[in-house]
């Protein structure tokens, strides 16, 4: 990447991303707040504002919005996580100060108005109702919860029936004078665009932003425990969790390698052990998920009842081995994938500005592409000891589990496999 990066005067960063070989570009305002910087009262109002802010503005109806981008063969969307909202565009060279016109139009004039925001209630309040009657998308709200009881980083994105049900256009307005400011927000693009174009732009329609930063979040305390809810469903669906590492822990890239080799991919030790050689499920997964304060490591799988006692035991055995011994070939097999992943990941405009969104608020700064590679080719095994043996240590794991789990290995049992050393287990 030959990154540009420019601040207006209210506190807006400004990155480019020039790719010249390109006829589009990505681009987007990032704002560093999401679910977790919401109070109880306003749960999953992050979502909502980004489902309302395209539904008008004071120049544009929701319909105009559509019509224009869509005009000019370009999409828009959005999406909220726990940690930042994101809204973004995709246009042709000649559209982009077209695509930006939009995207600040809906962040500074949007009008929030009471019959669209009655409509768009339903939707979500639609969409809650999808993700219940779907197990292999609410486990992860149910490990969340469990995880990070009673905090903002554990409740649903989505909020829940009686907040959604409740919003005003006066919480909408509160909270997004409140976050949407220019100091935690970043505009990003990437693609077939120069930096003095974005910043002649950005000042002639964000310099109206608001100066100041977003209040800091509430820190993420593990919990951890188990949460194991029985229901008529073909299959029982698990997932398993333990602390992991924030986004700037110089660990970092080995335990995405100790990940990876764990449950990555077909040739990871969870899969070739619970899928090829025992045939207990059709799919079995681990992955991290790294915040500002904190990280999850998790294992999710479903297999059928019958099945769903033998799995803990495997995930916390495959753990341990892998702790204790990770080959040099698996470890060379994992920072490959992880290596491809990160370079077919720049081959997109549209996941070069994701990436280079989350590096700036994380670091500060974005990470050159050679940066990130020797950070990775420096893992080694005992560095994947080190993590491993930091995730045996766990003294509260986290178990989920939802549909016919009655077989399912309890709690204290599966717990007890974890919190001392990894020649100590070993020992017993």
């Amino acid at each position: 990447m030959n990154v540009e990066i420019s601040r207006l005067s209210n506190g807006l960063t400004i990155v480019t991303d020039p790719m010249k070989q390109l006829e589009s570009a990505a681009l987007g305002l990032w704002v560093n707040c999401g679910s977790r910087n919401e109070t109880r009262p306003i749960m999953g109002v992050s979502h909502m504002l980004e489902h309302m802010a395209f539904k008008g503005t004071e120049r544009r109806s929701a319909r105009d919005i559509a019509e224009e981008i869509e005009a000019v063969g370009g999409f828009l969307n959005a999406y909220t996580s726990r940690e930042q909202t994101a809204f973004h565009a995709r246009a042709l060279k000649a559209d982009v100060p077209l695509a930006l016109d939009i995207l600040s139009d809906i962040l500074t004039r949007p009008t929030f108005d009471q019959a669209e925001l009655e409509r768009e209630r339903q939707v979500v309040l639609q969409e809650i109702g999808q993700a219940r009657d779907t197990p292999d998308d609410i486990i992860f709200d149910h490990l969340q919860a469990t995880i990070y009881p009673g905090q903002p980083m554990g409740w649903p994105i989505l909020g829940e029936d009686a907040t959604v049900s409740a919003f005003s256009q006066a919480d909408l307005r509160t909270y997004m004078g409140a976050n949407y400011l220019a100091g935690s927000m970043v505009l990003v693009s990437s693609g077939a665009v120069t930096h003095e174009e974005m910043m002649r732009l950005a000042e002639d329609k964000l310099s109206c932003l608001r100066p100041g930063r977003t209040a800091e979040p509430l820190p993420a305390r593990w919990m951890g425990g188990e949460r194991r809810e029985s229901d008529d469903l073909e299959q029982a669906h698990m997932a398993f969790a333990f602390p992991g590492l924030s986004q700037t822990d110089p660990e970092i890239y080995a335990l995405q390698v100790y990940v990876t080799a764990l449950g990555g991919g077909m040739s990871s030790r969870l899969f070739q052990e619970v899928r090829e050689k025992r045939g207990l499920c059709y799919t079995i997964t681990a992955f991290t998920q790294a915040a500002d304060d904190s990280g999850v490591v998790a294992i999710y799988t479903g297999t059928g009842e019958a099945e769903a006692g033998q799995i803990a035991p495997v995930v916390a055995g495959e753990m341990a081995a892998l702790a204790a011994s990770p080959t040099e070939a698996e470890i060379a097999r994992a920072k490959a994938q992880l290596r491809s992943s990160l370079l077919m990941g720049l081959e997109r405009p549209a996941g070069r500005a994701e990436q280079i969104a989350g590096q700036m608020f994380s670091h500060g700064r974005v990470l050159s592409t050679a940066e990130q590679l020797a950070r990775l080719d420096e893992v080694d095994a005992a560095a994947i000891r080190r993590v491993g043996e930091r995730l045996m240590a766990s003294e509260r794991p986290t178990m989920v589990s939802l549909g016919p789990v009655g077989q399912l290995e309890n709690y204290d049992v599966f717990a007890g496999r974890f919190g001392g050393t990894v020649s100590m287990r070993a020992a017993e």
